[in-house]
Order: structure tokens, then sequence, then C-alpha cells
């Protein structure tokens, strides 16, 4: 574990830049950073952007924006954990975990009742994420390998739910929903 605690907060404009390096560092590249910004001006962002800091530096950043689940009966509004990034020094301490823990909790009294996210199961089981298939939901993509395709719960949620996730334009234009392959 981290030797200092890392402190969790809603990311303010002074943390902009530091965020932009962290995401780049911890992505080898400037292509998720890119759809930070494609995020932040779309549609998609709701302004729920955590920072870790540790002795006052961001090191860890992740972003929750808007998705919807088409449902049967509506549209229901969700969010989408992504990107989630740590500094690489800072990585496999468990600072990313730290800021995805509390993060979640803050979001626990919000109208969404879901999270969904492309990510390692193994990693986001830890952090109480399940298989999307599991609880009745369908992946935005085919190029979303099943596993990856993890939800989390927050409040709001009624296991009644069920439906496809849509991802808002911005992921599409950026062509980041899924894999594909190296090119």
């Amino acid at each position: 574990m981290s030797k200092h605690k890392a402190v969790v907060r809603l990311e303010v404009p002074e943390d902009v830049d530091d965020v932009r390096r962290v995401v780049s560092a911890a992505f080898g590249g400037e292509r998720v950073a890119s759809l930070l910004d494609a995020l932040c001006e779309s549609a998609a962002w709701l302004g729920l952007s955590f920072v870790a800091e540790e002795r006052d530096e961001v090191v860890a950043h992740v972003a929750y924006t808007r998705g919807w689940l088409d449902a049967p009966e509506r549209l229901v509004d969700v969010l989408v954990l992504s990107p989630l990034s740590v500094r690489p020094d800072r990585q496999r301490i468990g600072i990313g975990s730290i800021l995805v823990k509390e993060s979640m909790q803050l979001l626990e009294e919000r109208d969404e009742p879901l999270v969904f996210l492309e990510g390692d199961p193994g990693y986001y089981s830890r952090l109480g994420f399940v298989s999307g298939d599991q609880l009745g939901f369908v992946r935005p993509s085919v190029r979303i390998p099943e596993p990856a395709f993890q939800v989390g719960t927050l409040t709001g949620y009624d296991s009644t739910l069920s439906g496809a996730l849509v991802y808002p334009d911005v992921w599409w234009r950026h062509d980041a929903v899924g894999l594909r392959p190296e090119r």
C-alpha cells in the first residue's frame, strides 16, 4: 500500500494540466488524453471527474460521463467510468482502487442507478463490479469482450432493469469503444 494516504476529491480547474499529464503517462501517449478532452467538451460531460492526490500532487484520475440504458420501457440515464488513470510510478499500490471506491461512494446519492465500464474483470470485480450480462445488460459493441463489459450498481438500482448500454457519439467519433486489432 502507498506510504502516503491518497486524498480523493473532485477535480478543480487548476488540475486540468496535471490530469492530462497523468492520463497521457498512464496510457503511454495522447490517444486517451485526447478522448478525455473531447468528453469534457461534449454533452456526455457531467463534471464527475475525481483525482487522487498525494502530498498535493495529482497521481490518479477517474471520470464518469453520461450514457444511457436502452431499457424496454424507456431510456435510463447511467454513468460510464472511463478513463481511470494512475501515474506509472504510483501504479499497483492501491491508489486506483481507492480512487474508484471513494468516488463511487460520492456518486451514491445521484439519480443514475448504474455505472458501466470496459475493463479487466479481475481488477474491477474487487471493486464491486460484475459482468454486465450477469445483470441482464447488453454491450454497446461486439468489439467489447464480454468479460470486460462490467457494471456497478448505485443506490437507485432496480433489479428489473435490463437493456443495452448506449454510448454518446463522442466515444464513436474517437473509435474508443471496444478493441480493434493492432495496426
